[in-house]
C-alpha cells in the first residue's frame, strides 16, 4: 500500500480527500502546515506527498524545497493558483506534478498513480550505455558523477526507460508527461525539455546515440 503526506489546511478537503484516497487503497496521513509536514517525514516513509502552496503556517514552495532537498520523494501540488507563474515555480522546485482546485477526485487518483509509476517507485538501477538511472534515489549518473537532472527531465528520461525500444510521438510524450497540466505546455515546451536532456545524458548532443529522433514520428531510446 503507498503511503501518501497530504499537507492541506482546508479541514473539509482533508476529511474527503483522506476518505476517499482510503477508499482508493492508500495510506494517507495528515499536516496543516510546513513545520508539521517536516516532522511527520521525519519520522515516517511516505511515497508521495500532496501539497497545498497556501498553508497556514509556511509555504508550499518553501516546504516543496525542503523536501525535495532531504528526501527525494514526489511532490504533486494542490492549489487554487493556477496561473502560469505558479505551475512554472513550482515545478523549477522539483515538484513532480500540478493540479489546479477545484479537482476531480478520480483525475487526481490517475495522476497520483502516473507519478508513482514515472518515479520508478518499485526502485532499482537501470543501465543506459555508461549512464545509470537510479529510481530510489531518483538521480542519473556517469562514471559515479551526478548528471543533476531537473525534475522534468528526469521524468522524460524514465518515460523513455518505460518505453525502451519503442516509437514515442511527441503528443504522447507530452501528454505522458504533463497530464493535462497548465496551458503553457506545449510543444516547444517539449523541444527544450529534450534539448536540454540530450545535452546531459549525450557525449554528442548534437549527434545523439542515447534519444534518438525517429523522422516524422517521434523519438526511441534503445537499449
Amino acid at each position: 500500500m503507498n503511503r501518501i503526506l497530504l499537507v492541506e489546511d482546508d479541514r473539509n478537503i482533508i476529511e474527503n480527500l483522506t476518505e476517499f484516497l482510503h477508499r482508493e487503497g492508500f495510506d494517507v496521513k495528515n499536516a496543516t502546515g510546513q513545520s508539521e509536514a517536516l516532522e511527520i517525514l521525519s519520522e515516517n516513509q511516505f511515497d508521495l506527498v500532496l501539497l497545498d502552496i497556501m498553508l497556514a503556517e509556511g509555504n508550499g514552495f518553501a516546504t516543496c524545497s525542503a523536501i525535495k532537498s532531504e528526501y527525494k520523494i514526489p511532490v504533486i501540488f494542490l492549489t487554487a493558483s493556477g496561473d502560469e507563474y505558479s505551475t512554472v515555480t513550482g515545478f523549477e522546485l522539483g515538484a513532480d506534478d500540478y493540479i489546479s482546485k477545484p479537482f476531480r477526485p478520480r483525475e487526481l487518483v490517475s495522476r497520483i498513480k502516473n507519478i508513482l509509476r514515472l518515479t520508478g517507485n518499485s526502485g532499482g538501477i537501470t543501465q543506459i550505455g555508461d549512464i545509470s538511472v537510479d529510481t530510489v534515489r531518483g538521480t542519473a549518473s556517469r562514471d559515479g558523477k551526478d548528471l543533476f537532472l531537473s525534475a522534468l527531465e528526469y521524468r522524460l528520461l524514465l518515460v523513455f526507460i518505460n518505453n525502451k525500444n519503442t516509437v514515442l510521438t511527441r503528443t504522447r510524450l507530452l501528454e505522458t508527461i504533463w497530464d493535462v497540466a497548465g496551458e503553457f505546455v506545449n510543444d516547444n515546451t517539449l523541444t527544450v525539455y529534450i534539448k536540454r536532456l540530450r545535452e546531459k545524458i549525450e557525449k554528442d548532443p548534437q549527434k545523439p546515440e542515447i534519444i534518438k529522433t525517429v523522422r516524422g514520428m517521434g523519438y526511441r531510446l534503445d537499449l
